[in-house]
């Protein structure tokens, strides 16, 4: 899988462009721009929801950044409804921008707030077919260290994820299952190396089953995803 360099990002930013799953979307300082890598997760997702044979599915993309994978599914899934949400403003803005350029604002909402306390009161409790995320998968040494050069024009909320890497998936995943519908999926980006331990969070946890990982053309995994407990 191709990985973008930092001479990439700054040309998106200067453009105020980039392209994801095909779609022309708008970038902006303080909204990480969209990876190739980020495209397994959403075809995962895509072919997930079409193998569920849900009519009009209910979708979340927590930590939506720029909405990449809100608008992705949505253009692919017509009759999808998505709910979006990020900590900051300058993604919401983002994607908000996105969603009424691609015409999608009849399907896609975006929200502010820490993670799922975006979406209270929306009346989704229990019925959600999928959650998306990817979430910030950067340890705070690594930021400190090797990966310090990613802070440069990005922002650090879009990387820093605790002393391991995971802080963030350990809270979606302890707090999703209020809103997934039983026998519904959650998905995760992972970091290179991390497929390992996203899983057995997963299987430790008592809410989930049917855990799997799948892996880019290189073999490394970076999606890992489980599905809510039917009973």
């Amino acid at each position: 899988m191709r990985v973008i360099g930092d001479d990439e990002v700054a040309e998106a930013y200067a453009s105020g462009r980039t392209t994801f799953m095909g779609l022309k979307l708008l970038v902006a300082p303080g909204a990480l721009v969209p990876r190739p890598e980020t495209e397994l997760l959403g075809t995962t997702a895509i072919e997930t929801l079409r193998s569920m044979n849900v009519a009009a599915p209910l979708v979340i993309d927590m930590c939506c950044g720029t909405g990449n994978l809100a608008c992705a599914i949505a253009v692919r899934l017509p009759e999808a409804r998505i709910w979006a949400c990020d900590l900051t403003q300058e993604c919401v803005d983002v994607a908000r921008g996105n969603v009424d350029n691609l015409g999608l604002g009849d399907r896609v909402a975006v929200s502010r707030g820490d993670l799922f306390g975006a979406l209270s009161g929306q009346g989704l409790e229990k019925a959600v077919d999928a959650i998306v995320c990817n979430p910030p998968y950067i340890s705070e040494k690594r930021l400190e260290g090797d990966r310090a050069h990613l802070l440069a024009r990005e922002p650090r909320e879009a990387f820093a994820a605790g002393p391991y890497g995971l802080s963030i998936h350990m809270k979606v995943l302890k707090e999703a299952p209020v809103f997934l519908r039983p026998g519904g999926v959650l998905l995760f980006e992972v970091g290179l190396g991390q497929d390992r331990q996203v899983a057995g969070l997963f299987e430790r946890s008592a809410a989930y089953e049917a855990v799997s990982t799948v892996a880019n053309g290189e073999g490394e995994g970076r999606v890992v995803l489980g599905h809510s407990r039917r009973s």
